[in-house]
């Protein structure tokens, strides 16, 4: 376990410290020792202990004293308490003041490392959280909308400021919930038209005469039931920007009238004869693709053409687990503020089943699963059973797992073309034959 962390060992008896840091050290992990808990106050104070480990009987202050001193300090830093079969009551008490966890002697080395290693996780997890927590407030700008540290991301962000300012209009794809409206959102709060109105409409769903009426508004009297005028979304967005979301399922005829209105920057509102100069920004979102249904006649390939100036792609989320941490501490907070509930810690095994799901839902459901976290409600992603939360995925298995669902994403982009999907990962043919055979794909 590479870390900066310092365990700290708190042993007045020379020889079972001895024996206690050529264990630690064996391990790979960096150790300093004391044989008092005044000795230890100052390597604490100091800052950079990562877990300490002391003996509860010392000679002046007991190691529960240095317990609550580390709580009082910081209770993010586990205190590991090491007691005769006698201190059973003692290492209660301990662990009501805040230990992470006692070992009785004698013990065997491995129970030690063991013990030593899961509080290290915690800690290192503890200081993640912190560290995420506080990128999270120091966002700025677009990087406080479209929340990322992977490249994918970054590459959306600069798109976005790249054309935020001009009046071209935008397609944006992506799988449902990878956050499509997030992305219209940040084009309009980016563009000088960030004073005037933005605007959505879900084309998805829509009876035609209905979503005639939604996008062009109509005259009192165009149809049954039209006693007064209405305005539509598009003459509704003049100045701004109208968002127009799962475009691939507009009807043939609305398609029609809205290329019409693209290319002249005119409409008529239903039942009238008067033009009226419009002067919106227009924003479309799929999660089709549009090119493979124009080719097929179910959806007009003038209107693809004409709505893809500038196409952003939205990656899935299994395409950028680095940004599931982040994700989950924006997640969490946002659902603790809302339901005016404390944030909860994310154990690792926790962490380690959100890295390895697959999110069928995107962003949508890592923030359902943030609202069950905060709302102590159950949830089948993170939650296995309690037999099983202390169990966390090795290092190879996790990587193991996160290399099959990358190499499973870029096989479906790819239509299974294995030679596209080796330059897409940069890695030569052989190998990545000899990875999905491994990995049984």
């Amino acid at each position: 376990m590479s870390t900066d962390f310092t365990i700290l060992l708190v042993e007045d008896d020379p020889h079972v410290r001895l024996g206690c840091v050529q264990a630690l050290q064996l391990a790979g992990l960096n150790v300093a020792d004391v044989a008092s808990a005044e000795d230890a106050l100052a390597h604490i104070a100091a800052g950079g202990v990562g877990v300490v480990v002391t003996d509860m009987r010392l000679p002046k202050a007991d190691g529960l004293s240095l317990v609550r001193y580390c709580h009082d300090l910081d209770a993010g830093l586990p205190v590991i308490m090491i007691t005769g079969h006698g201190d059973v009551s003692l290492a209660v008490e301990a662990m009501r003041s805040g230990a992470y966890d006692f070992i009785t002697k004698p013990f065997a080395s491995e129970r030690l490392v063991d013990v030593v290693r899961r509080a290290l996780e915690k800690r290192l997890l503890t200081r993640e959280v912190a560290q995420l927590r506080e990128q999270l407030a120091n966002r700025r700008g677009i990087e406080a909308k479209l929340i990322g540290r992977s490249a994918a991301m970054a590459r959306v962000r600069q798109l976005v400021m790249d054309v935020a300012e001009s009046p071209v209009d935008v397609l944006i794809r992506g799988e449902t919930g990878c956050g499509k409206e997030l992305v219209a959102q940040a084009l309009h709060e980016f563009s000088a038209r960030r004073e005037a109105p933005y605007v959505a409409l879900n084309c998805g769903g829509m009876p035609d005469n209905l979503l005639d009426s939604e996008l062009f508004g109509h005259e009192a009297g165009a149809f049954t039931g039209a006693q007064k005028r209405r305005i539509g979304k598009i003459e509704f967005a003049q100045g701004g920007t109208l968002f127009l979301d799962e475009v691939e399922s507009m009807p043939m005829a609305m398609q029609i009238k809205l290329l019409r209105v693209l290319q002249e920057r005119r409409l008529e509102r239903l039942g009238s004869n008067q033009s009226l100069s419009v002067d919106c920004r227009v924003v479309a979102a799929s999660k089709d693709d549009l090119l493979a249904r124009a080719n097929d006649k179910s959806f007009r390939a003038d209107l693809y053409y004409r709505l893809n100036v500038v196409t952003i792609e939205l990656p899935a989320l299994r395409e950028r687990r680095e940004d599931i941490p982040l994700l989950m501490a924006h997640f969490t907070l946002l659902a603790a503020q809302r339901f005016n509930r404390p944030q909860p810690e994310i154990s690792a095994a926790q962490m380690s089943k959100l890295m390895a799901h697959d999110w069928p839902g995107n962003v949508r459901e890592l923030r359902n699963v943030a609202d069950c976290l905060v709302l102590g409600v159950r949830n089948a992603v993170v939650d296995t059973g309690a037999a099983q939360d202390s169990e966390v995925d090795s290092l190879a298995e996790a990587v193991d797992r996160f290399e099959r669902g990358l190499i499973a994403a870029e096989l479906q982009r790819q239509g299974g073309n294995v030679a596209r999907c080796a330059e897409a990962l940069k890695v030569a043919k052989t190998t990545l034959h000899d990875k999905i055979k491994r990995h049984g794909l």
